[in-house]
């Protein structure tokens, strides 16, 4: 407790003798508010610090060096805080040597409160970045356990998407002066997302497509949009807001950019020691020999408006902006048209003038300038005539008549500028409007976007000009913004919810910004107005009306010694001196109508396009009062950026500049410091230390964290029906019961009254104010409450299900045993009909057998006299060996067939030998005997026949041989009666027969 006290006064020691604006009114004071205490910071304990500082005999100063030098003087532990929030006490020395350390121990991210400040290494640093780190950072539960690093922000902008109570749109902001790694962030940026969101296997092929084209727009943009400057190899000489657009699922499927202030100018204007756009370099160095001769473009060939051309960069690579566009979908054809209207510009800038021998004559080309100027017409495919009279003669407009004028020779080279600029300039918006077209996804099928903004930054040369002014105009705005959100507003909330809060000054930049833009004078303002007037720009004159209406701004001086009209303004980051001379020219960027309608008249598609529904004829013809300024265009396109903005959740990362000379791994202190000063770092982390960040509204707060304690209160809401929102105590009740819940598992004994000593939150009028740290131990126990309740339902459900099993089984069982049981009778009803069928067929035929055996006996003595005689008329070989000779059988005798035949029917296979004594007609009784005969199953043989059989009681005397394989008796067995080895009936007869 003591030493956030200690915080507090060292603020006011730092800051009491600068000249700063604070959040309450205009005029510079803090009002009321600074009478009020921090919460847990009373104004008695400040009070028993002065009484400790007296009572050692010691002023605060003297106590705060001291405690400066204790914290410095353990410098091998310097590195290891990676929240400067730790750091204590707080000063810009303090925070300065923490970053120094850690960048010589190659920590390049330290958390600072809410920003994320990044050093530049200005050295590759490859396993930083790859994708088992992207991976690794997307995967963990609580990504800010692990070090500081640019994929936390990502990470936790990408999960407030869909968030835990209000989800809504993001936005990265990546600000820093220009060399200080914004551009490489904001690629790493959208690597990580295109990597992330990207990760699912449906519709994988349109995903692929997508990530694809969102990382290909990147070297193509960077080509037509960055150079290299005094203070950065790559810097950004325009503006992009990227969408990256996410469907309800958080998969990318779509992206859209939004362009700010290409500085155009630096195709014909380069200032000392800079080059032109990385574009011509790349075509220069990369083209083919057949590329060669199509532009124009002979390798020995030096340029106008390339200078420095033998540095080679990086950046140089023509091969990666030709895939890129083929990646894009910008077919040959649109390709090769790109190139040769840039070769064609590479050849105006060579096109010189001389002056004319006579005044009423236009000036002629002087030189090889001829030469250039026929290339230029032949590339550009417009008539070489109409090109030159374009650019030495002006058309005036009298009345309803046109008149001709010739210009002079600094005419003509402005009006060259002038076409390459115009020319330039749209083909790059084309290129921004097909990117978007290619790969921008339609509104139903994206909920959320993430933004991305990668703007120039802070730009102080020893030459400035519109351009600069404009730059930094963009930057105090999203310095402003900065301000607004994590500065102001979060200390004016703390007061209106009630919280006891004493106010932390810091720099307010709302004077520059009045100075710049505001109403109703302005250098805005002024400048326009100045652009309107149908007069020739004078820059004393504009400067001498700068100093007699703006005088009373202290954040804007003049020079009385400087020879040029020039004015001075104290920006955030620093004074810079602007030059007056073709300010205003440049603010009134007049495109001559007979330039647009030459260009109108070219034979190449795309560039004909690029200007078939310009409007700059017409305009110029309505007179000065109607045209747009630059600076106009340029303040409505950034006032629709700062309300996308205002309309998201930002995430500020502030890149620092470790050294001027862009040097690996060099650490200038100076540098550092007033970058440090400028964006408000240090009050940045007096505010994230000793405030609350996550502000919650009790309504939503009771709606995600209610279950806790099951509140009456956060169940009617998630069901629409509960009390009103302004019956705040309720909620507030409701609210204390929750986190008093949560605290009793981690602080004892914890208490939320107003006065309370609770560090982690305080319960204001509307809201619940949280530090990040609680928010971890809400959800963790709002994450076991849903485990338990969860496990509980699944408890539920098991049970249910295994007595819905249980009765199915049970039902089922019983329909199996009635089914069965059904079956079973059936199958005895067939059984009992089938055995009375079976009994009543066999007393029928037993009782026939019977009667036809008893008739047979009874003719049996006639038998054996009709073979007595006959068998004494056989030869007796034939009667010793008992065979039948067939031909000595004249007269067939018929024998009825006996139930014998039935039971040799039945058997598989039975052969049969018959001998008998004087078998006098055994033909007619064989052939008498029916028997049904069944193929291969049995074979009945007698020594005379093939087959066939004798009735056993035809010939009662003598012996009968029954040869079997297998007995045919049990065949014949028609009993109902399992009983196998028990032979009854007529079989029984037959066995005690033979």
């Amino acid at each position: 407790m003591k030493f956030r006290v200690m915080a507090d006064v060292k603020q006011k020691l730092l800051f009491r003798n600068k000249d700063v604006s604070t959040v309450n009114g205009s005029d510079g004071t803090l009002g009321s508010f600074e009478k009020a205490g921090k919460p847990n910071r009373p104004k008695e304990k400040v009070n028993g610090l002065k009484e400790i500082a007296q009572g050692l005999g010691k002023p605060l100063n003297d106590l705060l060096e001291g405690e400066i030098r204790d914290f410095l003087i353990n410098e091998a532990e310097l590195h290891t805080y990676d929240d400067l929030t730790k750091v204590n006490p707080v000063t810009p020395s303090t925070v300065l040597k923490c970053l120094q350390a850690r960048y010589s121990a190659k920590v390049f991210y330290t958390h600072a409160g809410c920003t994320l400040v990044a050093l530049n290494p200005f050295q590759p640093i490859p396993h930083l970045y790859s994708l088992d780190v992207m991976r690794e950072y997307h995967s963990a539960p609580q990504p800010q356990e692990f070090k500081p690093h640019i994929f936390i922000v990502a990470e936790e902008a990408y999960r407030n998407v869909q968030g835990h109570v209000q989800p809504m749109n993001q936005s990265l902001v990546v600000s820093g002066e220009s060399g200080a790694g914004k551009t490489w962030t904001s690629r790493c940026l959208m690597k990580y997302y295109a990597t992330v969101a990207a990760s699912s296997q449906k519709s994988q092929d349109t995903v692929e497509k997508i990530e694809r084209r969102v990382l290909d727009s990147n070297p193509l943009m960077e080509a037509f949009g960055n150079s290299c400057t005094l203070r950065n190899s790559n810097s950004s000489r325009f503006g992009k807001y990227i969408q990256l657009q996410l469907n309800g699922s958080q998969l990318l499927v779509g992206a859209s950019v939004h362009t700010y202030l290409l500085e155009k100018t630096r195709v014909a204007i380069q200032a000392p020691n800079e080059r032109n756009f990385h574009i011509f370099y790349q075509m220069m160095k990369g083209a083919t020999e057949k590329q060669r001769l199509e532009w124009m473009l002979p390798l020995e060939q030096d340029f106008a408006w390339l200078p420095h051309a033998e540095k080679t960069l990086e950046e140089d690579c023509l091969r990666e902006t030709v895939d890129a566009m083929i990646n894009l979908g910008i077919d040959e054809k649109k390709r090769a048209q790109i190139f040769r209207i840039l070769a064609g510009l590479l050849q105006l800038g060579n096109v010189n003038f001389s002056p004319a021998s006579e005044e009423a004559q236009s000036c002629d080309l002087d030189g090889h300038s001829k030469g250039f100027l026929q290339k230029t017409a032949a590339l550009l495919q417009v008539p070489l005539d109409e090109l030159q009279s374009c650019l030495t003669v002006r058309t005036l407009r009298a009345g309803k008549q046109n008149v001709l004028k010739p210009c002079s020779q600094s005419e003509c080279g402005v009006r060259r500028d002038c076409l390459a600029k115009a020319i330039y300039a749209q083909l790059f918006d084309w290129l921004v409007s097909f990117i978007n077209n290619s790969m921008c996804a339609d509104s139903s099928m994206w909920c959320n976007f993430i933004g991305l903004l990668d703007v120039y930054g802070f730009e102080c040369f020893h030459l400035n000009n519109l351009e600069q002014l404009c730059i930094n105009y963009a930057n105090e705005k999203l310095q402003q913004h900065f301000v607004a959100h994590y500065l102001k507003a979060q200390q004016e909330e703390y007061v209106t919810e009630g919280l006891q809060w004493s106010f932390i000054r810091y720099q307010d930049n709302q004077g520059c910004l009045d100075l710049i833009e505001g109403s109703p004078s302005s250098i805005f303002s002024l400048l326009n107005e100045e652009c309107r007037l149908n007069r020739a720009s004078d820059a004393k004159q504009f400067s001498v009306r700068l100093e007699k209406d703006l005088s009373d701004n202290a954040n804007i001086s003049w020079d009385k010694f400087s020879k040029e009209p020039h004015f001075t303004v104290a920006h955030y980051a620093g004074k810079v001196s602007y030059q007056i001379k073709g300010m205003m020219e440049k603010n009134k960027d007049p495109v001559p109508p007979e330039l647009t309608c030459l260009l109108q008249k070219s034979q190449d598609s795309l560039l004909h396009g690029l200007f078939a529904d310009s409007d700059h004829e017409s305009e110029g013809s309505r007179g000065h009062s109607k045209v747009t300024t630059v600076v106009s265009k340029f303040k409505n396109s950034l006032e629709s950026l700062m309300k996308i903005l205002h309309s998201t959740t930002p995430h500020y990362t502030r890149c620092i500049k470790p050294n001027p000379d862009c040097r690996p791994l060099t650490f200038k202190k100076e540098e550092v410091i007033a970058q440090l000063e400028a964006c408000g770092i240090v009050e940045t982390i007096n505010i994230s230390a000793a405030g609350f960040p996550i502000r919650i509204p009790y309504g939503s707060f009771l709606q995600r964290y209610g279950l806790i304690t099951n509140n009456r209160q956060a169940a009617q809401m998630n069901g629409k029906n509960g009390p009103e929102m302004s019956d705040q105590a309720v909620l507030g009740s409701a609210v204390k019961d929750v986190l008093s819940v949560v605290l009793k598992r981690h602080v004892p004994n914890p208490t939320l009254s107003p006065g309370d000593n609770n560090n982690m939150v305080h319960c204001g009028r509307t809201k619940v104010f949280l530090t990040q740290s609680l928010l971890e131990m809400l959800e963790e126990h709002r994450n076991r409450v849903r485990s338990q309740k969860a496990f509980c339902i699944q408890c539920s459900w098991r049970r249910y299900q295994h007595r819905q099993r249980n009765l199915r089984t049970q039902a089922a069982t019983r329909i199996q045993a009635g089914v069965r049981s059904w079956r079973v009778r059936r199958k005895i009803k067939k059984w009992h009909k089938a055995a009375s069928v079976i009994q009543t067929k066999w007393r029928r035929w037993r009782a026939w057998m019977d009667a036809l055996a008893e008739a047979e006996l009874d003719d049996a003595e006639d038998f054996m006299e009709e073979e007595l005689s006959v068998s004494s008329k056989l030869d007796p070989l034939l009667r010793e060996r008992g065979s039948v000779q067939l031909s000595s059988i004249q007269e067939p005798v018929l024998v009825r067939g006996w139930p014998i035949g039935l039971a040799i029917a039945s058997a598989p296979t039975v052969t049969v030998s018959l001998t008998a004594t004087g078998f006098q007609r055994i033909m007619s009784m064989m052939a008498c005997l029916k028997i049904p005969f069944r193929h291969g199953e049995y074979k009945v043989e007698t020594n005379q026949f093939d087959q066939g059989v004798a009735s056993i009681r035809a010939q009662p005397r003598g012996s009968i041989k029954m040869h079997l394989q297998r007995s045919p008796l049990l065949y014949a067995d028609r009993h109902p009666m399992h009983k196998t080895d028990v032979v009854t009936g007529f079989n029984q007869i037959l066995l005690e027969k033979t």
